[in-house]
């Protein structure tokens, strides 16, 4: 296990941002990862797990502790009964690669997640989820590290307490595991999910569109909103999502309607007597359009719930701009925006 000294961590994040990490490692296996647990108990030293980097915000002064950087390979199919197939997938795996597999072998389940960057490991961490699905509807089992002493644990689906953009990884137990393999249950040949309206118009007309039209659709979608992970795109230099959509309860959506003087948009929330409102139109209500800047920070062109570096942005800039956001559209509107990308080395 090589253990490097200073590393920066700019290069290993989407926002492009961030100061070095005392001490780096890659991890390639299950031992490497136990290995380095290890090595930071031992010093006493805070562990941090990184994976695509697309969901961070590294502190301009780095961070004072050892980075495992999770490299961890491979997919293995297993076909089911009834038409199920189990894919295991190894944590390091990209999420739009495997997306894109699983849909060429006509797996339904996770073709509207489509161009979401990141790698698999992330996904049951934050419970990722886009255009009408959730990876918690797929998950049956994942594989992870216990941080504490070394072990290998696996949850089930249950176990992980899923909610909207959350787990057990995030909340009770932030910090305590690495994912190291996630297990997908998917339905070969099943039928596509067109929930949002987006896709719905998308697909006017089309009586079944085939899982990697879908899958491709999202991608164009997601590339048009500055949300798809493209060279030399200046919007894509974010952390997708800043903010989290809120779930308010009905009386709290006919206030915010009555002081905008209009209906917000609302998604049914999953829970009674609550609808989720999207932050974007939250942002736009209390005054910041597509496009503004606060120096090097600034919000994407192309949507308003991505904050984007513009260039030499540092991470005191993109925390000034979200907090003015954030105030914004409390003295507004009375609601409090949460964060969506983890802050490392504040």
């Amino acid at each position: 296990m090589l253990i490097e000294e200073n590393k920066v961590l700019a290069p290993f994040t989407t926002f492009g941002i961030g100061g070095p990490a005392r001490w780096f490692v890659d991890a390639r296996g299950e031992e490497d990862v136990s290995a380095a647990a290890a090595w930071a108990r031992e010093r006493g030293v805070p562990l941090f797990v990184l994976g695509g980097g697309s969901n961070l915000l590294v502190a301009d002064e780095g961070f004072a502790g050892l980075v495992v950087h999770l490299r961890l390979s491979g997919i293995e199919i297993e076909d089911g009964d009834g038409g199920e197939v189990l894919f295991r997938v190894a944590a390091g795996e990209d999420w739009d690669q495997f997306v894109r597999r699983a849909t060429e072998k006509n797996c339904a389940g996770v073709e509207c997640m489509a161009g979401i960057p990141g790698t698999v490991g992330g996904t049951p961490v934050q419970n990722v989820g886009a255009y009408g699905q959730e990876v918690s509807s797929v998950i049956e089992r994942v594989r992870v590290i216990d941080l504490l002493d070394g072990r290998r644990v696996e949850f089930s689906a249950a176990e992980c307490g899923f909610g909207y953009r959350k787990s057990r990884l995030n909340t009770a137990d932030r910090g305590r595991y690495a994912v190291t393999r996630v297990d997908y249950r998917l339905r070969r040949g099943g039928a596509a999910t067109l929930r949002y309206a987006d896709l719905q118009r998308a697909f006017t007309g089309v009586a079944q569109p085939s899982l990697v039209e879908v899958a491709d659709t999202v991608r164009r979608i997601r590339q048009g909103k500055g949300m798809l992970l493209v060279e030399g795109d200046p919007d894509c230099r974010s952390a997708g999502s800043f903010f989290k959509n809120p779930v308010v309860t009905l009386q709290q959506a006919g206030r915010i309607a009555a002081i905008a003087g209009r209906e917000p948009p609302r998604f049914p929330a999953g829970e009674d007597g609550q609808v989720k409102l999207p932050a974007a139109w939250l942002i736009e209500q209390a005054g910041f359009s597509k496009g503004f800047a606060m120096g090097a920070a600034g919000v994407s062109s192309r949507h308003t719930l991505a904050l984007i570096n513009r260039g030499d942005a540092t991470a005191a800039d993109m925390i000034k701009l979200a907090e003015r956001i954030g105030a914004a559209v409390v003295e507004r509107f009375g609601i409090a925006l949460e964060r969506e990308p983890v802050l490392l080395g504040f």
